[in-house]
């Protein structure tokens, strides 16, 4: 009797990565609803090789991406997407509900609104926006210090202009900091981030937001899987102090503070390689006052273990100004116990970018916002050791080339490559003439001192 094989039965279909699948699906939908496309518009005067007619305006304009944070019409995005703009203008979703009967994956144009700039702050580059209208389907800022490496998450924004996109990736580093002991630290993420989803959200797998996107380090202009975000706690804690006062007051003690590094634990031959030193004492400030010396290691603020420069420094912000903080502190072998009165920290940075617009101030080559240094101007900037010329860097911008050891907010640019610069008219004319990867050296001067800055443009 003949025996026939019989073939297997077909295994039934997995219906984890199909469901896997629908999550992103419904968690897209709904992070979508709250994501805006910003566009900041205004005009600028067109230079001698593009207009025969002197003075004659034209209309510009960039976008960028932002996010709704409450229902009363308030929108987070970054400083340099609306930093020097005469008119900015938010685009709402157009998404359907989710209950809402399937529609054509082409959706029309959202809704085109004016937005009030509330406020911005340069130094985390975050700013905050608010619409006239109200229910709007709001995003919830999560506990970033709760992220951590490999955790899941997702970037939404407008890319390239492309409204409403949304891209996967992982977290690369919960808390990266661009150069040793900068006062800003970011998460890291390989979710593919492009010019224009700048203010967008960076958020986790229960679609809260644990990042705003601000930056991308590239050499080629593109996504590199390099890119970087704001963490949501920080962002709370800036747009509390914008809503309430329009802008960021800052809290210090007088000091300077370093994160230790294994090798300064190891020539002073700490127990730890890890924590916070007092790398200077300003004369006559509190600290001074309070009797804290250079070399004091902070080991607690208010009782909390301080770990690094940038969280005591974060912790100094947060009290409100003129309260007393208590310190622990190591010296030697002694643990001392001080308090310290906290003040307000001057801001010169947000102080210069107010003089600077979007059409008339930004280099784009240097990734800087530059303004006539005038006579009037030349007052308020202290120290100045030349008398004449000179050009004022009022504020970055996050989307210019990372230069090592570049410019910040209050340099004053005398010359590039020897060529002595006394206007921004002169910078641009000078920047013109050059190509990619030509050498510059600029010099610049910064607190009092002269220094040179050099690099390969872009």
């Amino acid at each position: 009797m003949a025996v026939h094989a019989q073939a297997p039965a077909p295994a039934a279909p997995d219906k984890r990565l199909s469901a896997l699948s629908a999550s992103f699906q419904e968690l897209s939908r709904r992070v979508h609803a709250s994501v805006v496309k910003v566009t900041s518009v205004g005009y600028r005067q067109l230079e001698e090789d593009e207009s025969d007619e002197p003075g004659v305006a034209a209309r510009q304009q960039s976008s960028g991406s932002g996010v709704i944070i409450d229902e009363g019409g308030y929108i987070v995005t970054n400083a340099h997407v609306v930093i020097g703009a005469q008119r900015v203008q938010v685009t709402l979703s157009s998404a359907p509900a989710n209950n809402s009967p399937r529609h054509s994956t082409l959706r029309p144009s959202g809704r085109i609104m004016r937005a009030q700039l509330v406020g911005l702050d340069l130094e985390t580059d975050v700013a905050l926006l608010k619409v006239n209208e109200k229910g709007l389907p709001a995003l919830h800022l999560a506990d970033s210090d709760t992220v951590e490496q490999g955790q899941l998450v997702l970037a939404f924004g407008s890319p390239m202009g492309l409204d409403n996109s949304v891209t996967m990736g992982v977290v690369s580093s919960a808390a990266r900091q661009l150069k040793p002991d900068d006062p800003m630290i970011y998460i890291q993420t390989d979710a593919p981030i492009n010019p224009g989803n700048s203010g967008g959200p960076l958020v986790d797998s229960e679609g809260d937001v644990v990042g705003i996107n601000t930056l991308i380090l590239t050499q080629s202009g593109g996504s590199e899987g390099i890119g970087f975000a704001v963490p949501s706690n920080i962002v709370l804690n800036v747009v509390d102090q914008l809503r309430k006062s329009g802008r960021v007051v800052r809290g210090e003690i007088g000091v300077t503070t370093q994160t230790i590094n294994p090798a300064l634990a190891s020539g002073w031959r700490l127990s730890q390689d890890w924590g916070v030193v007092i790398g200077d004492v300003e004369p006559g400030g509190e600290g001074d006052k309070a009797g804290l010396r250079v070399g004091d290691i902070i080991l607690k603020l208010n009782g909390k273990a301080m770990e690094n420069a940038r969280q005591f420094n974060v912790n100094v912000y947060r009290p409100a100004i003129g309260e007393t903080v208590t310190l622990e502190v190591q010296r030697g072998k002694r643990t001392l116990t001080m308090p310290v009165k906290v003040v307000e920290r001057h801001d010169e940075a947000s102080t210069y970018a107010e003089l600077a617009s979007r059409e008339e101030n930004l280099i784009p080559e240097l990734g800087i916002f530059a303004v006539d240094l005038t006579a009037t101007l030349r007052d308020q900037v202290a120290p100045v050791r030349r008398e004449q010329g000179g050009v004022l860097v009022a504020a970055r911008h996050a989307d210019g080339p990372m230069i090592e050891d570049g410019f910040k907010a209050g340099d004053v640019i005398y010359a590039i490559n020897r060529a002595n610069i006394t206007s921004v008219a002169e910078l641009r004319a000078f920047l013109r003439k050059l190509k990619s990867g030509d050498p510059v050296a600029v010099q610049v001067e910064r607190s009092g001192k002269l220094r040179f800055i050099s690099f390969e443009l872009p």
